[in-house]
């Protein structure tokens, strides 16, 4: 199954995820370790709705980004 990094919005592995939250009872999955202490940081800013656009404002190290073409 997958689920979308609040953070940056990339698809995540439900299965295989590394990196994951729960917050108001509900999972979270994370893409890389700097998305997840953006979101335990801050919850609401990432679940308040998408005004930070893709990536703003945290870096992903040494993470590959996969393609996102359809």
């Amino acid at each position: 199954m997958k689920a979308i990094d609040p953070v940056c919005h990339m698809e995540v592995e439900t299965e295989t995820a590394e990196w994951t939250s729960e917050y108001q009872g509900k999972q979270y999955y994370f893409c890389a370790p700097g998305c997840k202490r953006s979101f335990d940081a801050d919850p609401q800013k990432y679940l308040a709705g998408d005004a930070g656009g893709e990536h703003a404002g945290h870096d992903h190290g040494d993470h590959a980004h996969h393609d996102h073409g359809h």
